[in-house]
Formats: structure tokens, sequence, C-alpha cells
């Protein structure tokens, strides 16, 4: 059996080119139907937090935390802050 080292260039991964620390706001966000549409397969709580958001470099205003979490930009979620690599803002397909 023969082991080697994965590199970047070897395989697809993505590089955060911004950290967002996710707020809370005090009223619910609106989603957007292609949002929800996007989020129909997903059944987690903890995800489905409209009161949550971030501030997206790429849209340069607040956006829902769901809408980030479909966006082809987004990378991964850990405590509390979104790792977005900065690419496009549009919902993965």
């Amino acid at each position: 059996m023969i082991k080697r080292r994965l590199s970047a260039s070897t395989c697809m991964v993505k590089e955060a080119r911004f950290v967002l620390k996710v707020e809370r706001a005090e009223k619910p966000l609106k989603i957007e139907k292609e949002t929800s549409e996007a989020l129909k397969a997903l059944t987690g709580k903890r995800l489905l937090d409209k009161r949550e958001y971030v501030e997206c470099p790429l849209k340069g205003e607040k956006v829902s935390f769901l809408r980030c979490f479909v966006c082809t930009s987004f990378i991964r979620r850990v405590k509390g802050l979104v790792h977005c690599s900065g690419e496009r803002f549009e919902i993965k397909s």
C-alpha cells in the first residue's frame, strides 16, 4: 500500500479569504425563496435560527446565516466564525 500526502495542488481545497463573526439580530431576518428551497433537505434546529447573520464582504451588507450557508463561497462554520472563500455570491447548485 502506497501512502502519499495530499497537497493543496492535488485536491480541491478552498482557502478562507474572510473569517466572519456570526452576529445575532433582535428580529429575524427575511429569507429569500431560493434560500428556503435550498435548505429544505436540512433539518438541524441550530442551523435554522433566522436571527443569526454575518456582514457579507461580497454583498456589502448583513446577510442571514442561512443565506450564507447555501452560498458557493461558504467553507465552514466553527465556534461562531464563518470561513468564506470570497469567490462569488450565489446559491450552490
